[in-house]
């Protein structure tokens, strides 16, 4: 009998709509000791395969089909100078192209005439154009083999003939592909390909061996990640015994993956025909929304350790909301909140990667797909590279609306300690054990629900195909940060924590008059206008903060 899983909200204490928040929030370094370590090409990003190959994609489409949108776009041309110029900015990173077509796809390097009446075929050119992006932005290579097994009766009996020859083709090209992986969130089959369509674990594990095999074979370099399930909020991999595949894959596993990766949105959008939590403005800004993504990371590395104990774990697919992301909302600064929250989040929990779909194309894109101008995700994801380093440090903050991470620096010696308020209020930030503060970068808009963002006051822009921090206005030293605001805090701590004033910061911070408020929103800067039907008062909700990591700046 199928069980669907549904974890109850905690009842809400009587008292906590008197609890009213601290105006002082204290954040203190507990070792030099980093916890963790990522990738340098943590921050990474995909192309959806209709994207790059011209398959039905989200914009336009108002509901889906078989799990896509129903508006088919051509081949997106990879050959655009402006595009290198905004992906360079965001480097280094992997690039992954895969997707829920990435399973109907045809390769050009197969014999087999596709029966479809209009196939989706990855033709010679679209495969060089897609080698020479690559290379051409220095990035590493994610590729999504294809399973493409609809039927119960083929499971178990996966053949290498298509990846074979096109892995073949690359090794003859001189084209890396530097991570494989073998079908597209395979525990959901059953949701994009029909119920009879779902794979056991016993006959995919067989299937994945046969994989693992093939690579190690003809592309011995190239490191397996595996099996990319689809976790969904409050429901984690949703029908059981039915489609909780993912521990029992891993178990009955002979071959070793190198990478255990997996897929998580915290919200759906309006398309999706199935929402355990649908994308709103209120839910985009509550820190509870985030909490699921620690729960199933946990879960995915007590999985590892048990059974696949020398792989790395990524998050091989995030996004803001399930197909396609919210319109009007994925796309505004809005969404910032929950990336900034993952991006540091994640790499508190041991995730190495983190691959944002998608770079281009969709309302969750980084980057608008027509204009090819950057999305205010965009903007975070810039401040992240050129700040945060690969060691992750362990912070402690009680304040429940603050989010606190904190990460090595570019440079030795120097860390960045990385601040989300999403309330609206301004809070003052005491560190301990941080050392001298250096420089501050804060991330704000005139309102939720804009397009535009502003870096220490000033909207971010392209000089001569570049962005660099010195560009931006210097903000004080003060503790304080903005409602709503997303911070960057770069230190030059001391060599040993001994060797530091283990009291709060002494600073001051003159005293300011407070600005008026519009539908409770105090606004960010005082010579901005803030409409009042563009940002709505945020409604009283229950917050739990994690407390974490951060980094520095290689632009002194």
């Amino acid at each position: 009998m199928l069980s669907l899983r549904l974890r109850r909200k905690p009842a809400q204490s009587k008292l906590s709509k008197f609890n009213r928040p601290n105006k002082t929030a204290i954040v203190t370094l507990k070792s030099l000791t980093p916890v963790q370590r990522v990738e340098e090409r943590y921050l990474s990003f995909s192309i959806d395969i209709s994207v790059v190959a011209g398959g039905f994609w989200w914009e336009g489409s108002q509901k889906t089909k078989d799990g896509l949108g129903t508006e088919r776009i051509p081949p997106i041309d990879l050959n655009q100078k402006k595009l290198d110029l905004l992906v360079q900015a965001l480097g280094p990173a992997y690039l992954r192209v895969g997707g829920s077509e990435a399973d109907k796809v045809h390769y050009f390097t197969t014999s087999r005439t596709p029966s479809d009446p209009a196939p989706l075929i990855i033709t010679q050119q679209i495969w060089d154009a897609l080698h020479q992006f690559v290379e051409r932005n220095q990035l590493g290579f994610m590729f999504t083999f294809k399973y493409g097994l609809f039927n119960r009766k083929q499971h178990g009996d996966w053949l290498p003939e298509e990846t074979q020859g096109l892995l073949q083709y690359c090794r003859q090209k001189g084209y890396k592909i530097d991570v494989c992986e073998l079908g597209n969130e395979l525990n959901a089959y059953w949701a994009f390909h029909g119920i009879r369509s779902q794979p056991s674990a016993n006959k995919l594990a067989k299937d994945y061996d046969r994989f693992c095999r093939l690579v190690r074979m003809v592309s011995p370099d190239s490191r397996i990640a595996g099996p990319g399930s689809a976790f969904w909020p409050k429901l984690g991999e949703t029908i059981r015994p039915f489609s909780n595949i993912t521990t029992h894959l891993l178990a009955n596993m002979e071959e070793r993956l190198d990478i255990i990766d997996w897929h998580y949105y915290p919200f759906q959008s309006k398309r999706s025909p199935v929402r355990t939590r649908t994308a709103t403005l209120e839910k985009v800004i509550a820190p509870s929304s985030l909490d699921d993504f620690e729960q199933y990371a946990r879960q995915l590395s007590r999985w590892r350790n048990k059974h696949q104990p020398s792989a790395t774990l990524w998050t091989g697919e995030t996004g803001s909301a399930q197909c396609g992301g919210q319109a009007k909302l994925s796309d505004r600064f809005a969404s910032c909140f929950w990336w900034a929250d993952q991006l540091g989040r994640g790499a508190l929990l041991g995730q190495t990667t983190m691959v944002r779909q998608s770079l281009i194309g969709g309302d969750y894109a980084l980057i608008n797909r027509k204009t090819l101008k950057p999305n205010p995700d965009y903007w975070v994801s810039w401040l992240w590279g050129k700040l945060m380093g690969q060691e992750v440090y362990k912070v402690e903050c009680f304040d429940p609306d603050i989010q606190a991470y904190c990460h090595s620096g570019k440079k030795e010696g120097k860390c960045t300690l990385l601040i989300i308020n999403m309330t609206s209020k301004p809070k003052r930030i005491l560190c301990h054990n941080f050392g001298a503060k250096k420089k501050r970068f804060e991330i704000t808009a005139a309102s939720l629900t804009s397009k535009k963002v502003r870096i220490n006051g000033a909207k971010p822009k392209f000089n001569n195909g570049k962005v660099k921090l010195r560009d931006f206005p210097k903000l004080s030293k003060l503790n304080l940060v903005s409602p709503y605001s997303i911070n960057f805090w770069c230190f030059e701590h001391q060599t040993t924590l001994k060797e530091t004033n283990n009291s709060p910061s002494n600073e001051v911070y003159s005293a300011q008059p407070t600005p008026a408020k519009i539908n409770n929103v105090i606004p960010l800067y005082p010579d901005e206008e803030i409409k009042p039907d563009t940002v709505p008062a945020p409604a009283p909700i229950n917050v739990i903060s994690l407390a974490s990591d951060a980094q520095n700046t290689n632009e002194d």
